[in-house]
């Protein structure tokens, strides 16, 4: 499965980090660090290229002639799009399509990127044009979907989208039980979702202070995604991702192993 990047911003650098996996990327932990992810996994074999696009922010709302920033397009399976100017993705979709691309993934992490009419806009000429297309706010909101199953294929081989952990417990004092192991499954696109799995080692199941504890972790990788309140979503958009990561958690632990 080939895969293509075009992202602009700090958030494309994390997602290009994390899918490549490479030495250092990680720094949350500091001096404390175990190289928890080396060796997990890595879709650098995949990846196809980077490819820079102009900053949105700086472009205007609206594009009449899309051609002078249209990017070559070179020849791949999946399209992941990040802080793209809607106008020139929607520009780039008869291109993507010549170059045999079977699939778009796209994102928004700020109330102001991506609108949902937009969205639907591309999706819908995506899907005109014979590829499978998906967008999510946040990218950790993105599910695997027996509808879309070349997307399902990519967010399950590069270990991204909508997180997903497997935890193993073990007795501790009386009646009490404590985070053995918490291994990733999928990932946050940002990486994050290793981090807050370290964090959990050594915490009680049901510690009273374990929502903050996920929180805080998920705070301090940091999150990237914006504090603005969007009203697509009725909050911040890191709020979201703050309570997805939550649910998996809890998730994760109410359907536990035991050691």
């Amino acid at each position: 499965m080939k895969i293509v990047v075009f992202y602009h911003g700090e958030f494309g650098q994390r997602v290009v980090g994390n899918l490549i996996n490479y030495s250092g990327f990680c720094i949350s932990c500091g001096e404390a660090c175990t190289q928890c992810r080396t060796g997990k996994y890595s879709a650098a074999g995949d990846l196809v290229a980077i490819v820079e696009m102009p900053d949105p922010d700086g472009l205007g709302d609206f594009l009449e002639d899309v051609d002078p920033y249209l990017p070559a397009v070179p020849p791949a399976d999946v399209a992941v799009v990040i802080n793209v100017h809607p106008d020139i993705l929607y520009g780039m979709l008869p291109l993507l399509k010549e170059a045999g691309y079977r699939a778009l993934v796209g994102c928004s992490e700020r109330p102001q990127e991506m609108p949902l009419g937009l969205r639907k806009q591309i999706e819908e000429k995506a899907v005109e044009l014979g590829m499978e297309a998906d967008f999510a706010k946040p990218f950790c909101a993105m599910r695997p979907s027996p509808e879309k199953p070349l997307i399902a294929a990519f967010l399950n081989r590069a270990m991204i989208g909508e997180p997903e952990l497997d935890v193993v417990l073990q007795r501790s004092r009386e009646g009490k039980e404590t985070i053995l192991a918490a291994n990733v499954i999928r990932s946050a696109p940002c990486g994050s979702t290793w981090f807050v799995a370290k964090r959990l080692l050594g915490l009680e199941a049901d510690q009273e202070d374990l929502r903050e504890r996920i929180s805080e972790a998920h705070h301090a990788y940091p999150c990237t995604a914006s504090m603005e309140r969007d009203m697509e979503v009725g909050d911040t958009i890191l709020h979201k991702a703050g309570y997805i990561i939550r649910e998996k958690v809890e998730e994760a632990i109410k359907n536990a192993r035991r050691a």
